[in-house]
């Protein structure tokens, strides 16, 4: 017992700051990999009772199926009917009532939601399955007035207390060399783990020992594996207490033990006598002992605990004498009943009468165990049980009950073996011969008949060859007709009890067997004489059929062809119809002499049959084309061929007219659509050169639109060639690429082009006189702007725009008040914000800027000219001079002039000139 250690020293390697480690698990991601590990195995362990598993913990719970299933088994209650959808929304649903479950019982789940687990959010997922867990698993353990977690960990320590090298204080490290999970299962179990030979140096050894252990004997399965717990600094603390509750509750069977003591210290409370009881009280009421009372009271526990062993050693020794010679009888059986009966004699034994006494004999093994600990604790002789009852002599007595158990299962499991080997082979005698006499009911009358006397070659060949198969199927029954032999014989030699009946059936099948061989040898030899008289006549038969057959395929196809409607839309496509049909007319001779052949071999047949006077029945097998079939064929062909002569002379003629209407479109659009792009170039360089004035621009222009719509005749003599196309149907024209549609678009923009730039170098006309700029200050402007247009699209870009005004001595930089100033340009020249400038808007521009510095005095001058020179001008010249209501704007705004030529009604012109540019505030 050098294992045990009662004084085991507290090591500070177990007393580690909280703190420390939980700052080191911050930053080891081992965790998630033990709880995810452990969580699984916990989980997988209560779905295998529902035939179910997971694989991936966050994976597997997202539809919330085997969330609700996993409740449904730990918690032995039901829950609502699952949605079985596929939608995200029955997941959701699914999820809510698994969590809403957890939360009936009184779990608080925090931050844990229902699109959390939907979503496979693994954290979330193993925060939920511990809340199961510490809900199912570990609040309801209770030791010593502690539950949960503190309950869990006072079991532990209470249970590996005796073990040295075992000081468990927390769930993390102090589990890392193994020996408190080695230690748990001694305590129960010590035959499971010989402890001695433990080391604490060696945490792989004892990991793997003790899982091992546990699940092969204990049903825990392994939720870790070592190298979990050993290469991480502080294990995952939940893990641990996953895998640790699991252990509690396999060994829960302790609380037999808490009652046995309970019994026992009944027992000493009965053996004390009165008197010492009553002694006891003032020392109770000041928790005073004497020492020889507490001796006196631990021997009267010893004494009680060996009277217990004593007493529940004895009845285990009885029945395993009783039931050992039970195990050992050998007696067979004779039918298979009374031997299954025997089986579940044995299998009530199994699983009733032997668990009990296994409990039994482990509960008196805790027990002595236990007393020998406390006697040699307490420095007294060890107990010794009386002869027989030792622990090894109720070990040695359980060995040969399961070597008897061993030997009478392998007995029974043989004679019930035997007995089947019995039974399977009468019941497979009887199911061959059974279905050897279905096979051959009817087959000797088969075999005897004479329907081939009165058959066609065809008829008797198709029952040469059924008679073929049926000698192929009556070799393969060979096999059986052996088999039902020797399965007789077999159950002869086993001495079956209904032998004499089965010997009957054996020889009944086997004479019947010899008959139909010599019955199939005689009808062969019959179906072969017939099958020659025939077989000239067929190969006749089928010469014709082989002939017929394409023949009269060709002849359809011809037809098919010759009646078939076609679509073409070219003359090559109609040439090649008439040619392939002309190629088709050539082969027709040939195939009259193959129609006269065909009939001949036809001809050959009805002879033969005359001249042999031959029973045939029936027509030609081989096909159902008749001579007459292939004469009316002919005929037929005949007559399409000259009517689709006539359709393909049609459809040529129809061709070549269309062809001359493609020429005849195509003649006239090819010129017409470099006519106009021609136009269209020469508008666009008119518009752009400054070959004299703009008078002179604007009278040639006016020549190009006249000469322009003087071209509209042909125009409109394409759009009626055009229209002939359409009505032929006419969809493509090899000879051009131009189109009406083409040919319309570009006539309409030369019409538009011609009209918008005529209307341009009018407003330049309009602007020019209005703002009284010079022809040569026009051709300057024209050449700044033509210079920028670098892609000649008539118009400037802003940075084109820019780089113009600057060549014209604008000071315009990079700086922000340069950049402000060309913005303020910008909104003049182009207000809608388009991008580009336009020639009449970079005009109106220059012009404004040119003339502003002596606007004022280029008025005056004006208004001097239209009053003939003098200081003042009347109404009546203003109204005649100046549009209506320019007129009447001059009138209401003038002031009267008051100079010493004045007149009647004289208007001072002068002071409204300098008022309009404001140089006066007149």
């Amino acid at each position: 017992m050098d294992h045990y250690d009662a004084n085991h020293s507290q090591s500070d390697d177990y007393m580690q700051p909280e703190d420390d480690w939980d700052r080191d698990l911050l930053l080891d991601p081992a965790w998630e990999k033990q709880q995810r590990k452990t969580f699984t195995a916990w989980c997988n362990s209560h779905l295998r009772k529902a035939g179910t598993q997971i694989e991936n913990i966050e994976e597997d719970f997202r539809d919330g199926l085997k969330l609700m299933l996993l409740l449904e088994v730990i918690s032995g209650e039901r829950l609502p009917k699952p949605e079985r959808g596929k939608m995200r929304v029955h997941k959701i649903s699914n999820v809510n009532k698994a969590l809403d479950f957890i939360a009936s019982k009184g779990v608080k789940l925090v931050s844990i939601g229902a699109e959390e687990i939907v979503d496979g959010n693994a954290k979330m997922t193993l925060g939920m399955i511990w809340t199961i867990i510490l809900r199912f698993a570990i609040q309801d353990i209770s030791v010593e007035e502690t539950s949960a977690k503190e309950g869990l960990l006072l079991w532990c320590q209470r249970k590996t207390a005796p073990y040295k090298n075992v000081n468990i204080q927390n769930f993390h490290i102090s589990w890392k060399d193994g020996l408190g999970f080695c230690a748990l299962i001694h305590r129960h179990r010590p035959e499971l783990i010989d402890y001695a030979k433990l080391r604490k140096d060696d945490p792989y050894t004892n990991l793997n020992t003790a899982f091992d252990v546990a699940e092969k004997y204990l049903d825990i399965p392994k939720m870790l594996d070592a190298e979990d717990i050993v290469g991480t600094a502080r294990p995952d603390e939940k893990a641990i207490m996953t895998y640790v509750s699991s252990f509690y509750h396999a060994f829960s069977g302790a609380q037999k033990v808490h009652r046995s003591v309970t019994s026992l210290r009944k027992m000493s409370h009965e053996l004390l006598p009165s008197s010492v009881i009553l002694s006891l009280i003032p020392c109770r009421y000041c928790m005073k002992f004497s020492t020889g009372l507490a001796s006196f009271l631990l021997l009267v526990s010893y004494k009680s605990t060996t009277v217990l062993y004593m007493s529940e050693s004895a009845p285990l020794l009885e029945w395993i004498r009783r039931t050992i010679p039970w195990l050992e009888n050998r007696a067979p059986e004779n039918t298979m009943q009374a031997m299954q009966q025997k089986l579940e004699d044995f299998r009530d034994y199994r699983r009733l009468h032997k668990p009990p006494k296994v409990q039994e004999k482990c509960q008196l093994e805790i027990n002595f165990n236990t007393l020998q600990t406390k006697l040699r604790l307490s420095n007294r002789p060890a107990f010794m049980p009386s002869e027989g009852k030792m622990v090894s002599d109720i070990n040695n007595a359980w060995g040969s009950l399961e070597q008897a158990e061993k030997g009478y299962e392998e007995w029974l499991l043989n004679e019930i073996r035997r007995l089947e080997r019995l039974d399977h082979l009468a019941e497979k005698f009887r199911q061959k011969a059974a279905i050897h006499e279905a096979w051959s009911t009817g087959k000797e009358e088969m075999l005897m008949a004479k329907d081939f006397e009165t058959a066609t070659l065809s008829e008797v060949k198709a029952i040469l060859k059924k008679h073929e198969a049926f000698e192929s199927d009556l070799a393969a029954h060979q096999d059986r007709v052996e088999q039902i032999a020797a399965i007789a014989q077999e159950l002869n030699e086993l001495d079956y009890w209904d032998s004499p009946s089965v010997n009957e059936r054996c020889q009944k099948i086997c004479d019947q067997w010899d008959n139909l061989g010599a019955l199939t040898q005689k009808r062969r030899d019959a179906l072969e004489r017939t099958e020659k008289l025939l077989e000239t006549i067929d190969q006749l038969y089928l010469e014709y059929a082989k002939r017929a057959a394409p023949f009269n395929n060709w002849m359809e196809g011809a037809m098919e062809d010759l009646q078939d409607t076609f679509i073409v839309h070219t003359i090559e496509e109609i040439q090649g119809l008439i040619t392939a049909h002309e190629q088709f007319k050539a082969t027709l001779p040939e195939a009259d002499r193959e129609r006269q052949a065909i009939l001949g071999i036809h001809n050959e047949v009805s002879k033969i049959v005359q001249t042999y006077h031959v029973n045939m029945a029936g027509t030609n097998p081989y096909t159902t084309i008749a001579p007459q079939d292939i004469n009316n064929k002919w005929e037929k062909v005949r007559h399409l061929v000259p009517q689709r002569d006539h359709a393909l002379m049609e459809e040529n003629a129809r061709q070549q007219s269309n062809e001359r209407l493609r020429k005849q479109f195509a003649t006239q659009a090819n010129v017409i659509g470099p006519w106009i792009q021609t136009k269209m170039e020469e508008i666009g360089r008119i518009s752009i050169e400054m070959h004299g004035t703009l008078e002179d621009q604007l009278n040639h222009l006016r020549q190009y639109e006249k000469s322009i719509v003087n071209y509209k005749p042909k125009i409109d003599q394409l759009e009626g060639d055009h229209q002939l196309i359409q009505e032929a149907l006419i969809f493509d024209n090899k000879h051009t690429n131009y189109t009406m549609e083409h040919i319309r678009v570009g006539w309409e923009q030369l019409l538009t082009t011609i009209a918008r730039t005529i209307n341009e170098i009018e407003n330049q006309v309009l602007t020019r006189d209005a703002k009284g700029i010079s022809q040569e200050q026009m051709n300057e402007f024209r050449a700044s702007f033509n210079h920028f247009d670098r892609d000649h699209s008539g118009t400037l870009g802003a940075e084109e725009f820019k780089a113009c005004l600057i060549s014209l001595g604008y000071d315009i930089g990079n700086d922000a008040q340069s950049e402000t100033e060309f913005g303020r340009i910008m909104n003049i020249v182009d207000p809608n914000n388009m991008g580009v400038i336009t020639f009449q808007a970079f005009l109106d521009f220059m012009s404004r800027e040119t003339t502003d510095t002596d606007t004022a005095d280029q008025v005056m001058a004006s208004f001097k000219v239209l009053a003939g020179d003098k200081n003042y001008i009347t109404a009546e010249e203003l109204r005649r001079e100046l549009p209506p209501d320019q007129a009447e704007y001059c009138i209401a705004r003038m002031a009267p002039y008051t100079g010493p030529d004045a007149v009647p009604g004289s208007l001072d012109y002068m002071s409204f000139s300098t008022a309009l540019y404001g140089e006066s505030d007149l």
